[in-house]
């Protein structure tokens, strides 16, 4: 079940349509989708997004523009998940409450993730392989661990990272780069 029922705008690229299970959702103009990703229905995801393989977003996420999602990142949409009802029958969809989710523009979310139901990952944030996401992240901050913690602003890593490229010695410049750049004058 490759691509199925699902809304594709123009110039958005799926590297393995054979290797790829999509359906029921809405992907942006010039987004690229890996192999081995699953994108259930009432998903929705933004222009220029990046969704590696292996990526699993379901039912009731919402990706802004310009998201990159990295390798084997784990969407949630159930805070209490169950098989069966307190009658031992399987589960239906009226037996569970679905809990949405939302990744604001620009935010990157490392590989291995796993982002629990419910959260809100701010615009610009950085979220660092295999963190567990269990709260909301503010814009622009960088989280990591198990669970999440903010451990910096996404801001001064790209403002070093501009630094350096320009050739300024900067606080927070690479510490492996020449030892010209590590000094703070």
């Amino acid at each position: 079940m490759p691509v199925n029922n699902a809304t594709l705008d123009h110039g958005v690229t799926i590297l393995y349509p054979d290797l790829v299970n999509i359906y029921g959702c809405t992907i942006g103009e010039g987004t690229r989708v890996g192999p081995f990703v699953e994108i259930q229905r009432d998903v929705t995801i933004g222009a220029r997004c990046k969704i590696s393989s292996h990526a699993f977003i379901c039912e009731g996420v919402a990706i802004e523009d310009g998201v990159f999602v990295g390798h084997g990142v784990m969407f949630t949409n159930d805070l209490y998940p169950r098989a069966v009802t307190e009658t031992g029958e399987l589960q239906g969809s009226e037996d569970w409450e679905l809990v949405r989710t939302l990744v604001r523009q620009r935010a990157s979310i490392g590989s291995n993730a796993t982002i629990l139901a419910g959260v809100t990952i701010g615009h610009g944030a950085l979220v660092g392989a295999g963190a567990l996401v269990t709260k909301d992240v503010p814009d622009h901050a960088i989280v990591a661990g198990n669970p999440a913690r903010v451990i910096g602003d996404a801001r001064r890593r790209a403002a070093a990272r501009v630094d350096a490229a320009r050739g300024d010695a900067a606080i927070g410049a690479n510490p492996h780069s020449s030892s010209e750049h590590r000094k703070v004058k």
